[in-house]
C-alpha cells in the first residue's frame, strides 16, 4: 500500500527557517511519508490568488494526498482553522479564502473545524504548531477523534469559479491567471495595450514574441518566448485582462 504524500503550499519563501521548521514537524510525526515542496513562494498574504493556484495544481496529485496550505496573514486572530476534504484529497489551513476556489469549482467537499490546540501554541506560527501536526495525523491516519469539530463553510471573499486576474509570476516571468482555459470565450487576450493571440507552446512564435496559452495545469498563461512577460508588459499580481 502506497503512503500518502504530504504537500507543502506556502508563502514562506525559500529563504529563512520557516519551511525547515514545518518540515521538521512533519518528519517527526510522519517519518515514512514523502514531503513534496509544491510551492513556497506563493504571492504573500494573498489567500484569493493562492486559492486559484492550489485548485489548479492539486488535481495532479493522487487521492489521499494531504496539502499543508499556509497563506495566513491573520494568524493568531479569530479566523478559523480547518480541514477540507475534496474528493479524498485533504487540505489543512486557515479558513480565510484560501480554499474558496476549490469549493466553488468542486461539487463534493466537506469542511470541518480544527478544535484541537497544542500546548504551547505560538501566536504567530500556526503552520508549525497547529496545521503541521494535523496534516501529519491525516497522512498517517492517526488523527485523534477529538481534534476535529463541527462542519463549517468557507469564509473570506465570495468568488466565481474563475477570475480574470493575474495570480502568479513564475521564475521565468510567465504570468499565470486564475482562469481555466477550458472556460475561455474569445481567442485574443488584451492586457494593457497588448493584444495576444493563442498559441500551443513557446516555439510556435519567434524569440521575444508574446502570446497566451493553456499551461500544463490548465490555466490561461501569458508568456514571451525566451523573454520575461511580466516585465515586458508591466504585469503585476492582481492586474486584470480581458478576452476579445
Amino acid at each position: 500500500m502506497s503512503l500518502s504524500q504530504l504537500v507543502l503550499f506556502t508563502d514562506f519563501g525559500s529563504n529563512g527557517p520557516y519551511v525547515g521548521q514545518v518540515k521538521s514537524v512533519l518528519h517527526t510525526l510522519a517519518p515514512r511519508h514523502h514531503v513534496v515542496d509544491l510551492l513556497n513562494d506563493v504571492p504573500p498574504f494573498s489567500a484569493k490568488a493562492a486559492g486559484f493556484l492550489l485548485a489548479a495544481y492539486s488535481h495532479a496529485f493522487p487521492v489521499g494526498t494531504v496539502f499543508l496550505s499556509i497563506i495566513d496573514p491573520g494568524v493568531g486572530s479569530c479566523r478559523e482553522a480547518v480541514v477540507l476534504d475534496v474528493g479524498g484529497r485533504w487540505f489543512v489551513g486557515p479558513n480565510n479564502g484560501l480554499f474558496n476556489a476549490l469549493t466553488v469549482q468542486e461539487r463534493c467537499w466537506n469542511m470541518r473545524l480544527i478544535t484541537w490546540r497544542p500546548t504551547p501554541l505560538s501566536c504567530s506560527f500556526h503552520g508549525r504548531d497547529l496545521f503541521a501536526p494535523v496534516a501529519a495525523g491525516l497522512a498517517t491516519d492517526s488523527l485523534s477523534c477529538g481534534w476535529l469539530g463541527d462542519n463549517t463553510v468557507p469564509h473570506g471573499e465570495d468568488i466565481e469559479a474563475d477570475v480574470d486576474e493575474f495570480i502568479y509570476i513564475d521564475p521565468f516571468g510567465n504570468a499565470i491567471t486564475g482562469r481555466r482555459a477550458s472556460t475561455v470565450s474569445g481567442s485574443v487576450l488584451s492586457v494593457g495595450p497588448h493584444l495576444l493571440k493563442q498559441q500551443a507552446t513557446f516555439s510556435d512564435v519567434a524569440a521575444g514574441q508574446a502570446f497566451w496559452y493553456e499551461n500544463s495545469n490548465g490555466l490561461v498563461e501569458v508568456a514571451v518566448n525566451q523573454g520575461h512577460a511580466a516585465s515586458k508588459m508591466q504585469i503585476s499580481i492582481g492586474d486584470r485582462y480581458r478576452f476579445i
